[in-house]
């Protein structure tokens, strides 16, 4: 698998064209962006979601979501009966608002989606959101999570990577017994087990691209952005 990565990661100065690479962005209810790039995103978006928390704040800088998902208690009075054409409501506890909007977006036939919003504040909703790209990546051709620093990606296969020199790369594995090995990358990993989280953390490519070969399980990566 060849992941030509956004030029949201590869370039320092992001291309207005990166914005078609998305048929969907998601706002989540955690930091909302302050990237100009991020805001771009938003502003352009082809179509805009927002997890119910995150509502009363996309709305209150001045945008306007093409629907509002969750199960509807994080959202006031008024925002529910000013948009309430445009709620989507699950009532279901089993799994958290961006799960559900990620769902929504599936169910509406969307390929290609960015996740803005999803870190920052409570920190055991970032660490969940995180883990469950591992989840939504088999769900769609891609799907992102994208913050003020860098993009979180997960795959489940051997992929190769677009980059640039010096990019700096972390891999942390869901599965333990998975075998990883990399190539193109400073710290060069070869048949082993990241059996703890810091173990693939802080790598750095070494050229325009690298490739991470595995054969079963789930990973997800963190690529900075060029400063």
């Amino acid at each position: 698998m060849h992941y030509p990565h956004s030029q949201a990661i590869i370039f320092g100065k992001r291309k207005e064209l990166c914005m078609d690479n998305y048929d969907c962005i998601i706002v989540a209810n955690g930091d909302f962006p302050a990237l100009e790039y991020n805001i771009k995103l938003i502003e352009n978006a082809k179509y805009l979601i927002v997890c119910d928390g995150g509502a009363e704040e996309l709305i209150d800088k001045g945008f306007i979501p093409d629907n509002i998902v969750g199960d509807m208690d994080s959202t006031s009075l008024e925002i529910k009966e000013k948009f309430k054409d445009i709620i989507v409501y699950y009532k279901e506890q089993e799994t958290n608002d961006l799960t559900k909007s990620v769902s929504f977006a599936k169910k509406s036939g969307f390929k290609n989606v960015a996740i803005l919003g999803a870190t920052g504040k409570r920190e055991d909703h970032t660490l969940g959101n995180i883990s469950l790209l591992a989840d939504y990546c088999e769900w769609f051709e891609k799907i992102e999570i994208i913050t003020d620093y860098g993009t979180f990606v997960s795959i489940n296969k051997t992929t190769t990577f677009e980059s640039f020199e010096g990019q700096q790369v972390s891999i942390f594995s869901l599965t333990p017994d998975t075998y990883i090995s990399t190539e193109g990358l400073k710290y060069p990993i070869a048949q082993r087990q990241l059996t703890s989280w810091w173990q693939g953390t802080l790598n750095e490519a070494l050229s325009n691209e690298f490739t991470i070969s595995f054969t079963n399980g789930k990973l997800i990566l963190f690529l900075k952005n060029k400063n």
